[in-house]
């Protein structure tokens, strides 16, 4: 049996790559997603966004670039909430995002998946404590 880093590695992995096929129509990576919902869930400044994100982004910076992309692409507006355009973006993209994480969890029982989080989250509760 594989250790539980190889694991968790190889879903990461795995994870990355299927998310940047199912955001590929849209030409969006993983960060541009989640810096698109997080404008959609309320934050309106650069600032907010990686405030919000802290905990996806560790090392990779400011995201204020992505910010910018979105607004040239017209989905976000300069007082930083998404435009009509970007709402319709976000929706579709939510609908892809939602349907990637069915196709993820496919074959695996509401229990099974709660004990696989509460497994991961004692496993980081461990290692912080260490």
């Amino acid at each position: 049996m594989k250790p539980l880093g190889w694991w968790l590695r190889h879903v990461h992995e795995l994870l990355e790559s299927s998310m940047a096929r199912a955001l590929e129509p849209e030409s969006l990576t993983r960060r541009h997603w989640q810096v698109l919902n997080t404008i959609a869930h309320g934050a309106r400044t650069p600032e907010e966004v990686d405030a919000a994100m802290t905990p996806f982004v560790t090392g990779e910076g400011p995201m204020a670039p992505k910010v910018a992309d979105l607004r040239d692409r017209g989905w976000v507006a300069d007082d930083g909430e998404l435009t009509e355009t970007g709402r319709e973006a976000h929706a579709r993209v939510e609908e892809r995002i939602k349907a990637f994480r069915t196709a993820v969890t496919d074959g695996i029982s509401d229990d099974d998946y709660r004990t696989t989080i509460r497994t991961l989250q004692r496993c980081a509760a461990n290692l912080e404590a260490a």
